[in-house]
């Protein structure tokens, strides 16, 4: 395990990297983009999801020598380590496209299989959520979470299901699922970027969040801020085989003192179903 003076350098290189593609977003925000699918129209990635990808990269190697990176772009690029750089350029590439000012760059550091640092930047809002071995920072100030509300006052941000997850689930488990929430928060909200909704969970401005279609990329550096900020952060996984709870495909995550039973027999039914 990295030291914590090595976690805290760490964090400043992810920062620094999340902030160097500031200006870029903000300039190409609401402007004329080339816009391509990837697995389907669900699944968009446009020129500046790969340039950011690049800027990211280039910043990470000059700050961090023999850094492996692993974007959501490029794929997996090895080197001799021992980090590894988990990135996602823009997490809601979707709010990017349609002008939606809700996503973020999302960067994760792991050292030894275990995320040590990360940083996830909110261009727009121009807030940088990070954390280190030392805690959870919001802007460079210590970041705690509040307490989250009763259930029946609660808000939970989750994108499930996706088309995907109705495709893997069945529409009748899904959107029972689905049902359940609406009826048991008090509010339901479908943000398009889990790295930022669980930044939101982290900073208190939001109850709980949970999600069962993601990637490295989206949550190893949103996980380890909210734990880092005192939250929970539980992963949804279907097989031994899928490794570091950073590497699960899904998760719930809330603030201390969540009493959120809905959300949890969530977790427990999709494992049991995805699991068949």
């Amino acid at each position: 395990m990295t030291t914590a003076i090595n976690s805290v350098e760490l964090r400043s290189i992810a920062e620094g990297a999340a902030h160097s593609v500031g200006d870029y977003l903000r300039k190409a925000f609401r402007g004329v983009m080339n816009v391509d699918q990837k697995r389907d129209q669900h699944d968009l990635v446009t020129e500046h999801d790969r340039a950011c990808e690049e800027m990211i990269s280039t910043y990470i190697r000059e700050h961090n020598p023999g850094a492996i990176l692993f974007g959501e772009e490029a794929g997996r690029i090895d080197a001799e380590g021992p980090a590894t750089w988990y990135i996602d350029p823009i997490d809601g590439t979707s709010n990017f496209v349609q002008g939606l000012a809700f996503f973020c760059c999302s960067i994760g550091v792991e050292v030894e299989g275990e995320i040590v640092a990360g940083a996830v930047y909110d261009p727009m809002a121009d807030n940088m959520f990070s954390a280190d071995a030392n805690g959870a920072y919001l802007n460079g100030e210590t970041l705690k979470t509040n307490p989250a509300l009763p259930a029946g006052a609660a808000t939970v941000i989750t994108g499930y299901p996706t088309a995907k997850d109705l495709e893997i689930d069945g529409d009748e488990f899904a959107l029972g699922v689905f049902n359940s929430l609406v009826t048991d928060f008090s509010s339901v909200r479908r943000t398009g970027s889990g790295a930022l909704s669980l930044c939101h969970v982290a900073a208190g401005w939001t109850d709980s969040a949970f999600g069962a279609s993601v990637n490295a990329w989206d949550v190893s550096a949103a996980m380890f801020v909210i734990r880092q900020a005192g939250g929970t952060y539980q992963d949804i996984r279907y097989s031994e085989e899928q490794g570091h709870d950073h590497l699960a495909p899904g998760y719930i995550a809330y603030g201390p003192g969540g009493d959120f039973p809905t959300l949890i027999k969530a977790r427990e039914d999709l494992i049991k179903n995805r699991q068949r």
